[in-house]
């Protein structure tokens, strides 16, 4: 189940000097949920090969998207010439909720490492 993601700190613990972060362990769920069995994650509203896109559970607006690389990529320092079909896919998706529900307004954002709740890529798209 984890053949397909990146080394976090609880299987790596002789980079970790002995941390085990919670966003770590979540990242890496999330991780194996999504390229293994992404039927079961929640309130998806929109999906294609590369890219997973769900409402987000506690919207910080009236529409409230979190997109997710299909590939496991920890963070956007994390990106490699590999990743590159993934991103292109991600912004798609990300364009495709823009105009299927009419976002005039919205922002697009990512956070890095120490600010992420989930050690995994992620983007939000937030907006009316």
């Amino acid at each position: 189940a984890f053949s397909d993601s990146r080394p976090r700190s609880i299987l790596a613990f002789e980079r970790c000097d002995g941390c085990l972060h919670p966003n770590e362990v979540i990242g890496l769920l999330a991780s194996v949920a999504i390229q293994h069995a992404p039927g079961i994650i929640p309130n998806v509203a929109l999906e294609s090969e590369r890219t997973i896109a769900i409402r987000h559970p506690a919207p910080v607006a009236p529409r409230h998207f979190v997109i997710f690389p299909k590939k496991d990529i920890k963070n956007i320092g994390q990106l490699d010439a590999d990743d590159l079909e993934s991103m292109q896919d991600l912004l798609a998706v990300a364009q495709s909720l823009i105009h299927e529900n009419q976002m005039k307004e919205y922002r697009f954002w990512t956070n890095g490492p120490g600010n992420q709740a989930v050690a995994y890529l992620h983007f939000h798209l937030a907006g009316e």
